[in-house]
């Protein structure tokens, strides 16, 4: 995908960027290349790749859930920056946080949100089960976000303790989305959310399948979850 592609494709979904969020993009694929050469933030680094593979992608979420408000967005485990940083280059208005477990992304995600000139980006270091235990970050969140993290039984329980009743919790996934689903069902429920909407779609130009799967947060998260780092992974909510 080209710039001109991407800004054409934004465009039919009614994303209109501006001259100085396209410069926001290109600073970004620089910078993301740049580091990429002292640590492994990414496989992909063709140009054409990124935009596709990890901007548009990223941005794709903003088809199904409304953020042209000022709402307060948590991403986990966001790696580079993915999906968070280019749906808030696209929507300036958002509150982003960002947790991660590694150290040299935190320090990539600070130098990024500077040169980008990002206000209202909080990054912090830290495991998701313990983040969200945390009084500061439990339950304090509009939207949560997950790019192809974990599997979906594993993620619910990452992410739904940090969203605040009457949030959403918003996965974005690949293939095999809806057998995921299945098997975490009860864990959402357990949880206290409930699948709104499951949404699938080819990404344009490649045809790869994504699906941007949508729950609600109805009540408030049992005390007792998420579990101890590790033990989601090792015994998912299924």
């Amino acid at each position: 995908m080209n710039v001109e592609q991407f800004v054409q494709k934004l465009e039919d979904k009614g994303i209109i960027l501006s001259s100085k969020q396209l410069q926001q993009f290109e600073r970004y694929f620089e910078l993301l290349v740049e580091w990429n050469e002292k640590m492994n933030l990414t496989a992909i680094t063709e140009k054409e790749d990124v935009y596709l593979k990890h901007f548009f992608d990223s941005i794709s979420a903003a088809f199904f859930v409304n953020l042209n408000r000022p709402i307060h967005l948590c991403d986990v485990g966001a790696g580079a920056g993915f999906p968070s940083i280019p749906l808030k280059i696209c929507f300036p208005d958002l509150k982003v946080s960002i947790v991660d477990s590694l150290q040299k992304r935190i320090t990539f995600l600070n130098n990024l949100a500077k040169e980008l000139e990002l206000d209202q980006t909080s990054f912090y270091h830290d495991r998701a089960e313990t983040f969200a235990k945390n009084k500061h970050h439990r339950e304090k969140y509009d939207m949560v976000t997950a790019r192809a993290v974990a599997r979906m039984s594993v993620l619910s329980e990452l992410c739904l303790p940090l969203v605040k009743v009457g949030g959403t919790f918003v996965a974005m996934k690949a293939a095999n989305a809806k057998e995921e689903l299945e098997k975490a069902q009860k864990g959402i429920k357990i949880l206290g959310g409930t699948v709104q909407e499951v949404h699938s779609f080819t990404l344009p130009l490649e045809e790869s399948e994504r699906n941007i799967i949508i729950v609600k947060k109805d009540k408030s998260t049992p005390t007792k979850y998420p579990r101890k780092p590790g033990t989601p992974n090792k015994l998912p909510l299924e």
